[in-house]
């Protein structure tokens, strides 16, 4: 269901039935692990998945970066210019 590199990959899912009665699948709630890395200052302009391309060389790996800072919104993480985010080594 979902691509080999989403952080949903090894997720169980589940499938729910709606107010109205309709059947849907959902994953269930995954655990964050506890991430380190390199402190990184967000300028102008950055973006995740070019963060992601030089670190990783896959920008598709974006979702490490805010996995590694908690944040829900991944794009929220890089809204300031000068916030100091965690990009994990690996």
């Amino acid at each position: 269901m979902f691509l080999e590199s989403s952080r949903y990959f090894k997720i169980k899912t589940a499938d729910v039935v709606t107010r109205v009665g309709r059947s849907i699948k959902v994953v269930t709630l995954r655990r964050l692990p506890v991430i380190t890395g390199k402190a990184t200052i967000m300028k102008a302009n950055d973006r995740l998945d070019i963060i992601a391309q030089r670190q990783y060389n896959d920008p598709t790996m974006f979702w490490h970066i805010a996995d590694a800072n908690s944040e829900l919104e991944a794009n929220n993480l890089v809204k300031k210019t000068g916030r100091i985010i965690t990009v994990p080594e690996t």
